[in-house]
């Protein structure tokens, strides 16, 4: 069976289910995009990769990483390989250099993993045709702020105006705080007010 790659394009807070999100994979050089709901940890895990940030701690992907690491196992890629009542299945295809091993994942942690090993994730013809939607016309990128935040969390005007009153390196000292914290989402906030003075 042919392998259709995909990229992610996408991650935002899920429109239908409460305290989801919606990760958007797309079809490379095509128009198609896989939903998948996912849950917070995940979306997270996946978010603070994709941004390169540094958690103080190791989470759990980054533990798998190092543990794999530690024993020369290298993840090769990523396939979601069914779908059956809506729930994605998905496996990692795993090599040691001498054999090569699948092991069955939840398709948030194998692509949370996928992007901790800069792997490619792959998916089947049937999954994109029964499970994917079509982007019409020229617009076929579909990605939201990683970091945006649901309206009931979202920071008030005076606390985002308190960020752009801070000097820059009171910011940094902000952001190194957040992430000892484990507060990525203000982390991402600072993050972007720096990225916003560095354009500047």
């Amino acid at each position: 069976m042919k392998k259709i790659k995909l990229d992610i394009v996408g991650l935002s807070y899920s429109q239908t289910q409460s305290g989801a999100y919606a990760l958007v994979l797309g079809e490379v050089n095509g128009r198609r995009r896989l939903p998948i709901i996912i849950g917070s940890f995940e979306a997270q895990a996946i978010a603070i990769e994709i941004e390169k940030m540094t958690p103080s701690r190791p989470l759990t992907h980054d533990l798998f990483k190092s543990f794999a690491q530690a024993y020369h196992i290298n993840i090769q890629e990523i396939i979601i390989y069914n779908l059956i009542d809506g729930i994605f299945y998905s496996k990692l295809i795993c090599s040691d250099g001498k054999k090569t091993i699948e092991i069955d994942a939840r398709t948030s942690d194998a692509i949370a993993v996928a992007v901790r090993f800069d792997c490619p994730i792959y998916t089947y013809e049937f999954i994109l045709s029964s499970a994917g939607i079509v982007i019409e016309g020229n617009d076929f990128v579909y990605l939201e702020n990683i970091n945006e935040t649901p309206e009931e969390t979202t920071p008030s005007p005076s606390a985002m105006a308190s960020f752009s009153s801070l000097s820059t390196d009171e910011i940094k000292t902000k952001l190194q705080e957040a992430l000892a914290e484990e507060a990525y989402e203000k982390a991402a906030k600072l993050r972007d007010e720096l990225n916003k003075r560095k354009a500047s």
